[in-house]
């Protein structure tokens, strides 16, 4: 365990600085109430200390006797607040002076300076929320789609952390079972029934695997897809990237090579942020700066998670067209024949040899635009449907050691076929719940915490 004082009563602004309606000067701990005595002066003349929990309360904010601003004041007691301490939230008026004036007082009074995240790491340490649950205030905060914020907020509920959970039982119900049988061999009720044992062992090993297979669409959603579209110059790219974003981004003109660069825009398709970028069309280069487009264009191409393959359906392939297909024989692909409200001059099956999914569009009169969303979705989603039973996990530190956890779980299983003694087997066991504990913060370091809780803001 890591050694952290919570003795101290903690400050910060938990509003963003800048003019607005409210900003909330925030404090916890111990003698937030007795602070709060010190710097509010109430209508009614009562302290805050006197206050009842969950309360709210009109006054001033009051430096030896110049009024700060005039505020609501909240009072909340200990254990059903945030952190399970005393909490006092200051509502002034927002804005940058008025809410350094306030924090500047309330410091002198007698609180310190909150940490990055420290309010949060106080609502775990102080056992009110999980490690896992922790992360996911974070990911709330940082939330760019609905379905990132649906999966935060269910993380915070704790969805995943019962799932955890769950498997977790399992492994302790199995370590028990294996740990009796080893301490009192001589005892024959206490007999080892190997094939429970290896049920148990499948079920979390269901569980895990279905953690893992939400795990891919979960980073899509929380961190978003890199999606480039390529094709050669004059197929329609930049027409293509105004369709999806649905405004003019790029200039269209039938002048081949008019993109010089790439352009980018970033689009919500069924809550999956996607960042899109029109690649330049230009494969030789006839000066520098179509060399540095092109060497640009190939860099988004190798970095990008998902590629458009764009085709003039109006031109017969060409061997551009084929140089673009070898350079992305290694990546997820749509082919895209654009143009169809032209003559179809496209080799079609040829196309549809090299790629799973082909769709024909016609970017400028947003022919099959919609169709081809769809097929985005349904190759991001991979199969996964989204709903009020959906456990997804989206953070990599999680995902790192779920995979840690598998491991051990393959190796309990191989040690059972091979029957390998029971010594093995609850060595294995003890090393996938040490995975799990870490995932859900029963056991942590002062590392570990201070690199998680380093990512927030002051104030949270």
């Amino acid at each position: 365990m890591v050694e952290v004082n919570l003795t101290d009563t903690i400050a910060a602004i938990s509003t963003p600085i800048g003019e607005g309606g409210i900003g909330i000067v925030r404090l916890s701990g111990k003698d937030a109430l007795r602070i709060a005595d010190k710097v509010f002066i109430c209508k009614d003349k009562l302290k805050p200390s006197a206050f009842k929990t969950h309360t709210t309360h009109y006054g001033r904010i009051v430096d030896n006797g110049r009024v700060i601003d005039e505020v609501i004041l909240t009072v909340m007691l200990a254990p059903k607040t945030y952190t399970r301490e005393d909490i006092v939230e200051i509502n002034c008026h927002a804005g940058s002076v008025v809410l350094r004036d306030a924090l500047e007082l309330v410091l002198r009074s007698g609180a310190r300076l909150a940490e990055p995240g420290e309010f949060t790491k106080r609502a775990f340490l102080n056992g009110r929320i999980d490690l896992a649950q922790a992360e996911a205030v974070l990911d709330i905060i940082r939330a760019k789609t609905d379905s990132a914020l649906r999966i935060g907020l269910d993380q915070l509920r704790g969805v995943l952390s019962r799932r955890l959970n769950s498997c977790r039982n399992i492994l302790l119900d199995m370590l028990s079972e294996i740990e009796a049988a080893i301490d009192f061999p001589e005892e024959e009720s206490l007999g080892v029934d190997l094939r429970r044992i290896a049920e148990k062992n499948i079920k979390a090993a269901v569980i895990l695997k279905d953690l893992i297979d939400s795990s891919r669409l979960g980073r899509a959603i929380r961190e978003g897809v890199h999606l480039v579209i390529c094709g050669k110059a004059n197929a329609g790219k930049s027409s293509l990237l105004n369709a999806l974003v649905k405004k003019e981004r790029s200039i269209v003109t039938s002048i081949p090579g008019t993109t010089r660069d790439t352009i980018e825009e970033v689009i919500d398709i069924c809550g999956i942020p996607i960042r899109i970028v029109d690649t330049a069309g230009i494969l030789e280069p006839k000066d520098l700066i179509e060399k540095k487009a092109i060497a640009r264009s190939r860099k988004e191409i190798k970095a990008s998670d998902l590629a458009i393959l764009l085709f003039d359906g109006s031109r017969i392939l060409s061997k551009e067209d084929f140089m673009l297909i070898r350079r992305l024989k290694k990546k997820k692909v749509i082919a895209v024949i654009n143009k169809i409200d032209l003559k179809q001059k496209i080799d079609k099956d040829k196309i549809a040899s090299f790629f799973d999914i082909l769709i024909e569009i016609s970017a400028k009169k947003l022919l099959n635009i919609k169709l081809l969303e769809r097929s985005l979705v349904d190759v991001l989603y991979a199969g996964k449907v989204l709903n009020s039973e959906s456990v997804i996990v989206s953070n990599l530190r999680h995902i790192h050691l779920i995979r840690k956890i598998q491991k051990s779980i393959a190796q309990v299983q191989e040690s059972l076929d091979n029957k390998l003694s029971l010594e093995f087997i609850a060595q294995e066991i003890r090393g996938a719940l040490g995975g799990l504990d870490h995932i859900m913060g029963k056991s942590f370091s002062a590392d570990l915490l201070n690199k998680i809780f380093s990512e927030f803001c002051i104030g949270k």
